[in-house]
């Protein structure tokens, strides 16, 4: 057994709300798992099962405390999802309300990355893979 992520989960003050973000931008489906779970709780499908891509699945739930006020840090893991470009789901997250975090960067010889905050507060990366990232 190896030391790979999983799993994530993305805490929300509405959750409705980012059902709609996530489901907008990155097409993701959600899946009720609330039964399982004993409280407000929905599988994220990030592919389709049948998909071969690699990647991981999640849950998104209702915050359980507030979120930290700014320059307190953060109490989640900032999860990066890979895009095949960059900037059409850049202009998708920012249509949906998200905010930039940090723009596009090159990730030298490699890829294209940045961070953007959702409609929650919460941070997370976009990657596109490009070996002319400069």
């Amino acid at each position: 057994m190896s030391n790979r992520v999983v799993h994530f989960e993305i805490q929300a003050d509405d959750v409705s709300r980012a059902k709609k973000f996530y489901g907008d931008v990155f097409d993701w489906e959600f899946t009720d798992w609330s039964k399982v779970a004993g409280s407000e709780y929905w599988g994220i499908m990030t592919a389709p099962k049948e998909s071969k891509e690699l990647g991981i699945n999640g849950g998104l739930l209702k915050r359980p405390c507030p979120a930290p006020a700014l320059e307190q840090g953060t109490n989640a893991y900032a999860c990066t999802v890979q895009v095949e470009n960059f900037d059409e789901i850049a202009k998708k997250i920012e249509q949906a309300g998200g905010k930039v975090a940090m723009p596009k960067f090159a990730l030298g010889g490699m890829a294209w990355q940045g961070y953007f905050i959702d409609t929650e507060g919460n941070t997370f990366g976009i990657h596109q893979p490009d070996p002319n990232a400069k």
